[in-house]
């Protein structure tokens, strides 16, 4: 579960709290999330730094395809969104992780609704490369996701992409990602397992949950791709009465996306309609890689060992 719920407004409800966001907002700042735009607007400066430094600048003249708004009103939290619009309206809202995951499902939801030739999906994922070849890591929160994805980045072969979202476009026998933001929003407690960024994380302004953003290029020493070809997914869960590493068909693929929600607590939109154009999206991803099952039971070690393997074989 992602923390908070989400209530789906109508355009006409938020056309009736826009005159009162507007008022409370001071930044205003435009992303350019994998060509789309989106632009926050806020009353917290520690949301405006963040958002710029971790997504791409778009020029102010673009259009934006989503809106997310984050006020403090004094109340509780609330996610408020209008799917017509994209618009996300975040209130007493006091962890940027939120912020960015949210505006990364809006841009998701935008996405899905897009029709084109070259049309683009959004993964709740990890990427990385190795000498072209693209692992996915896709999993729960809790199963291990960003430990294992910094620890392939402990070594020089392997090559950041994304480590949070990407987003992927399929063609008739491939699958290229993308990278959905320009730093990396890192937990504090990575260094517990992976000595050897501890340095270049004295260097980051953290939050009160104990994340900030890091910037790529100096953390992987210029080891960072903006697309790749995927032809490997680890789909991860944490059992101790399950194996540690097994194969999947996809229909095995499918029942464990399907059982773990899409492996996505940051889903804007929840009815059968999205329900299927998301299960089709997996399915026609998973028939043309190789999917596996990594069970987080066993040290960090050990499972990096199974994805590397994957990766040189």
């Amino acid at each position: 579960m992602s923390g908070y719920q989400v209530e789906i407004i109508s355009p006409t409800d938020k056309d009736a709290l826009f005159d009162d966001l507007l008022a409370k907002v001071r930044y205003e700042r435009k992303a350019n999330i994998h060509g789309a735009c989106v632009k926050l607007l806020t009353d917290n400066s520690d949301f405006k730094e963040e958002w710029e430094d971790n997504f791409k600048f778009m020029n102010e003249d673009i259009r934006p395809h989503a809106k997310i708004f984050s006020v403090v009103d004094g109340g509780k939290l609330r996610v408020i969104y209008e799917p017509l619009s994209k618009t996300c309206i975040i209130k007493n809202c006091d962890y940027y992780g939120w912020i960015k995951s949210i505006a990364l499902a809006a841009i998701s939801d935008f996405f899905e609704e897009y029709h084109s030739v070259h049309r683009r999906y959004s993964v709740h994922g990890s990427t990385v490369d190795y000498n072209g070849h693209a692992i996915a890591i896709i999993g729960p929160p809790g199963t291990g996701k960003s430990t294992l994805t910094y620890g392939l980045l402990e070594n020089e072969d392997f090559n950041y992409i994304s480590d949070d979202w990407f987003f992927t476009r399929l063609f008739k026998n491939a699958a290229v990602v993308y990278s959905s933001e320009k730093n990396s929003y890192i937990r504090d407690d990575i260094i517990n397992v992976w000595k050897s960024f501890s340095e270049e994380l004295k260097k980051v302004k953290l939050d009160t949950r104990g994340r900030g953003l890091a910037d790529v290029n100096t953390l992987f020493e210029g080891r960072t791709r903006e697309s790749s070809t995927l032809q490997t997914v680890v789909l991860l869960e944490r059992d101790i009465e399950h194996p540690p590493f097994v194969k999947l068909d996809v229909d095995d693929a499918m029942d464990f996306m399907i059982e773990k929600d899409f492996c996505n607590p940051h889903q804007l939109v929840r009815n059968i309609r999205k329900f299927d154009l998301r299960k089709e999206f997996f399915r026609e991803l998973f028939s043309n890689l190789d999917v596996y099952l990594l069970n987080t039971i066993e040290t960090p070690n050990e499972s990096l060992d199974r994805i590397k393997n994957l990766a040189t074989r």
